[in-house]
């Protein structure tokens, strides 16, 4: 028998005075057996930073033809396509033929690796944009996640101010357009 999906509820109040985005959102997250923590907050990480109205959250996991997050116009066209992680090179070049704009937040502990053997490949990919956060910054969010996430996010001049359970955190956004 196969092991359910683990629900989480978040409730977010997000101000990106960097985009002039401030909003309240709240979504329920699925965590897929197979899936990390760290996967997981990574995820809620990618739709702050990259948020539009529009953006959703993907069977992910359980689909591998499917980003993690995406927003869809309404001829079914894929305006934006949002990965998580460490994907090949050639999955981020497929997903920039067929979306308006493409992006990904590089995370996890082979990342050096990562951007010294995937990031020259993608060089001449017009529509990308490679995020990065600290390691340790996801982890510590790891070690304070729970069931019902209450986060207050700030995000400016390349800075994430993140508020949980009366604690500050923070890190450096790194973006790159390639």
């Amino acid at each position: 028998m196969a092991l359910p999906s683990t629900m989480y509820r978040a409730t977010i109040q997000l101000s990106d005075i960097d985009r002039g985005v401030y909003e309240t959102l709240k979504t329920t997250i699925a965590r897929h057996p197979s899936e990390t923590e760290e996967r997981l907050v990574a995820r809620l990480l990618a739709w702050l930073l990259f948020h539009t109205e529009d953006l959703l959250f993907t069977k992910g996991v359980c689909a591998g033809d499917e980003p993690d997050l995406w927003s869809k116009g309404a001829d079914g066209r894929v305006l934006l396509w949002v990965e998580v992680g460490l994907p090949e090179a050639e999955r981020l070049i497929k997903a920039a033929r067929h979306a308006g704009q493409v992006a990904l937040l590089a995370c996890g502990n082979g990342l050096p690796n990562w951007e010294r053997q995937q990031l020259p490949k993608l060089a001449s990919v017009a529509n990308l944009t490679v995020a990065r956060l600290d390691q340790g910054f996801i982890q510590r969010l790891v070690a304070l996640l729970e069931r019902s996430i209450v986060w207050e996010v700030t995000i400016t001049e390349g800075t994430m101010y993140l508020q949980i359970n009366g604690e500050s955190l923070e890190t450096t956004v790194q973006l790159q357009s390639t």
